[in-house]
């Protein structure tokens, strides 16, 4: 008698390549969804960061920030004062509205804040709990 060639994989090797695979997962899915996050909140900093830069501009011209009786995005940009329009803070995850300008011209200080839980943007919800700030030193802290 001969014996038959039998052709494919034992149910043990298959649960073996079940298991490595379901590991790999474990591992690659929570990096991936951090890197995800970190790429959405580039950004806010981007933005943030274009705020910044004109308010230093600004405070270069004038000696004074710009008062802080401007209370949402919005009104800081329509009135043209830094250069900066509704377009350029609106993002697919930011829209120009999350981000607010606390500061006084006397203090010379100010701090710039994106809060996603109030963006409108088409993705606002993917980054409800993200707060970014950044202050006139260009320090940027985040808060998930």
């Amino acid at each position: 008698m001969r014996a038959t060639d039998h052709r494919g994989f034992t149910l043990v090797e298959l649960m073996i390549v079940v298991i490595v695979v379901g590991i790999l997962a474990t591992v690659a899915i929570p990096m991936y969804q951090m890197t995800a996050e970190r790429a959405k909140a580039t950004e806010a900093k981007a933005a943030l960061g274009l705020v910044r830069d004109s308010m230093r501009e600004y405070y270069a011209e004038h000696r004074t920030y710009v008062d802080a009786s401007f209370s949402d995005g919005v009104q800081v940009t329509t009135g043209g004062i830094l250069n900066i329009w509704t377009n350029d803070l609106a993002g697919r995850y930011f829209s120009a509205e999350c981000y607010t300008f606390d500061g006084a011209p006397t203090a010379n200080a100010f701090t710039i804040e994106c809060d996603g839980g109030s963006s409108t943007a088409s993705h606002g919800s993917e980054v409800s709990a993200l707060v970014l700030t950044i202050n006139d030193e260009g320090d940027i802290t985040q808060d998930w």
